[in-house]
């Protein structure tokens, strides 16, 4: 069974994920099958930056995402875009 999960890449005290969909036996560190998208927890406000049509393919096709994935995908690309007003 393919889950959709994250990747810790980041060094030392600089977390850094990738969002990968991967064999739910793989251990975190195993090979996966693709990348999907990147999260930066350190930056402010917190980057998700995900294919939305990759992962609704992968759903789609069986993949369950892990409880963390489901809610930064909710939380990040469900909301509309902020517009900032225009400096005068």
């Amino acid at each position: 069974m393919l889950s959709i999960r994250l990747r810790r890449v980041g060094s030392k005290k600089r977390p850094y994920f990738r969002v990968v969909v991967i064999e739910s036996t793989n251990p975190p560190g195993g090979s996966f099958v693709e990348i999907l998208g990147h999260y930066n927890p350190r930056s402010r406000p917190a980057t998700v930056d995900v294919k939305r049509d990759r992962f609704e393919y992968w759903v789609g096709q069986g993949a369950r995402p892990s409880d963390t994935v489901r809610t930064l995908v909710a939380r990040h690309l469900s909301a509309p875009a902020v517009e900032t007003p225009a400096a005068p």
